[in-house]
């Protein structure tokens, strides 16, 4: 039997994937196995390796995917295994979650644990809120309770008359359902029934929720409202700044939940600029990224490569694939002095540039019609020898339109793109309408995003707006029958996300 690895307790934080801390993203980065909860974003599994075993774990009121004692005993079965272990929990491990538990487990049966903490939901909830749970003029104590215990019992872990008569600002966990209760116990023992209150639910989100009122009236608003867990109870004077110190709704995609459907290692950059403009992104990689079946014609065509007049980079994957050949076969840049380069879009010629080529052409618009056309423009193209490395299923049209003008084109494979399944989360989402748009970056995610919803779903979503990076891609989109609502005017993923913000700000019709 091996030795057991290490499992890691990782706070995920309050929600948002960019309050994870460096510690919990490196260990993410080296986990064999992750073990996660309900709280805890799936956004942060992506930071893990693509053949690291993924297990859910979630347990929300009333229901539960496996007991406490069930995930104590998978962490140890887990960690006998030999892997690293992350156990991915939501907020901080030791704050209301049971880390404590878990950790006892696992050092009683000779399994070493180390403990990651995360930002709390006490804490974080309130401030994306605009909340001060601290503040001078208003309290200079703060108390976290667990708001699961039954406030009705006979006999409290709680001492009401100390939480009441104490002053400061009170945060309650996983006490929504327990709210008649809560407030019932404080204003008995001595809170004003004027005590401002606010429950904050889905905290830091993008689909973050905010009720105000009193002790007296909040039990009523919160009815109204229709806000369910997961939830922060704050109570105190600070919840009065909340108007002057709201800032998280003022963000232009704050509320919207948008899927992404690239591969995961090309999905970040989108995805961050979502969340960054106060979106939800969810991944839905629809295609993965893989090496010919055969890479003899490519490691060929590079090979070669001084032979070309021009090599055309239509993509960043492209590159990657052809830098890649050139590694494997012992050459590197230099290796392309005698020919020139043109490359579609930003996120090719950076890529190029990482690598250190600087592309001689590249077209204004993003397409490979405008790249055929600047080529034409640069002179006579019979004769020219063209070395066109692309994936797999491309479209014909490029070098079909340069052979007609005259050119020898060598059309290789340089990559393969193969359907990827999404997780179940992002499935759900879709299915439960808490999707508001889907993107796409190529030709290929919108087939395959087709096809997995027609397998999965039954039928393409409705009511979701269908947002497109550029023509060639709109054109596939309205191919599987879906009315394309946006599309980006600069074809590059910062054009595509400034096109979400103006659709959903009603620029864009």
């Amino acid at each position: 039997m091996p030795e057991p690895g290490t499992v890691y307790l990782v706070g995920a934080g309050p929600g948002d994937p960019g309050l994870l801390t460096l510690r919990g993203a490196e260990c993410l980065r080296m986990a064999g196995v992750v073990i996660y909860d309900y709280l805890a974003n799936p956004r942060l599994l992506a930071l893990a390796e693509e053949a690291t075993e993924f297990i859910y774990v979630g347990k929300k009121a009333g229901e539960h995917t496996l007991k406490q004692e069930g995930i104590n005993d998978l962490l140890l079965a887990k960690a006998r295994t030999g892997k690293t272990i992350v156990r991915l929990k939501g907020g901080d491990p030791f704050v209301f979650g049971r880390g404590g538990e878990e950790a006892l487990h696992l050092k009683e049966n000779g399994v070493r644990v180390e403990i990651v903490p995360g930002v709390t939901s006490g804490v974080a909830a309130p401030a994306y809120a605009g909340i001060p749970v601290t503040h001078r003029d208003c309290n200079s104590v703060l108390t976290f309770v667990t708001g699961h215990e039954d406030p009705t019992k006979d006999e409290s872990a709680i001492n009401w008359h100390a939480l009441a008569t104490g002053g400061g600002t009170l945060a309650f966990y996983m006490g929504v359902r327990n709210l008649p209760g809560i407030t019932r116990n404080l204003m008995t023992n001595g809170r004003s029934p004027d005590t401002p209150v606010a429950l904050i639910g889905r905290g830091t989100m993008p689909k973050q929720r905010v009720v105000t009122g009193t002790l007296d009236t909040i039990v009523d608003i919160v009815k109204a409202a229709g806000l369910t867990p997961p939830a922060i109870i704050l109570v105190g004077d600070v919840v009065s700044l909340r108007p002057q110190l709201q800032w998280i709704e003022d963000r232009p995609l704050f509320g919207r939940t948008i899927v992404v459907t690239r591969t995961r290692t090309q999905a970040s950059d989108l995805a961050a600029q979502i969340e960054e403009l106060g979106g939800q992104a969810l991944l839905f990689p629809t295609i993965r990224i893989e090496q010919p079946e055969d890479t003899g014609p490519l490691d060929e065509a590079v090979r070669n490569a001084g032979s070309f007049d021009w090599i055309l980079f239509t993509s960043a994957n492209t590159v990657d694939s052809f830098f890649a050949s050139l590694a494997r076969q012992g050459l590197d840049s230099r290796h392309l002095h005698s020919c020139r380069i043109a490359a579609i879009g930003s996120g090719t010629e950076k890529q190029l540039g990482d690598n250190g080529i600087k592309a001689d052409l590249m077209p204004t618009r993003f397409t490979s019609v405008e790249l055929l056309a600047a080529l034409r423009n640069q002179g006579d193209l019979a004769g020219k020898r063209i070395l066109l490395p692309r994936a797999d299923i491309a479209p014909p049209h490029l070098p079909e339109g340069l052979r007609e003008s005259g050119a020898d084109v060598v059309n290789v494979v340089a990559y393969r793109t193969v359907p990827a399944e999404p997780d179940e989360f992002v499935i759900e989402a879709l299915r439960g309408g808490d999707v508001d748009a889907v993107t796409f970056t190529s030709s290929s995610t919108a087939h395959n995003f087709a096809e997995i919803a027609r397998r999965l779903l039954g039928s393409l979503p409705d009511g979701v707006a269908y947002l497109s990076i550029g023509p060639e891609t709109t054109k596939a989109v309205k191919e599987e029958g879906m009315h394309v609502s946006a599309e980006a005017g600069e074809h590059t993923v910062a054009g595509l996300a400034e096109t979400m913000v103006d659709f959903f700000s009603g620029k864009e019709s």
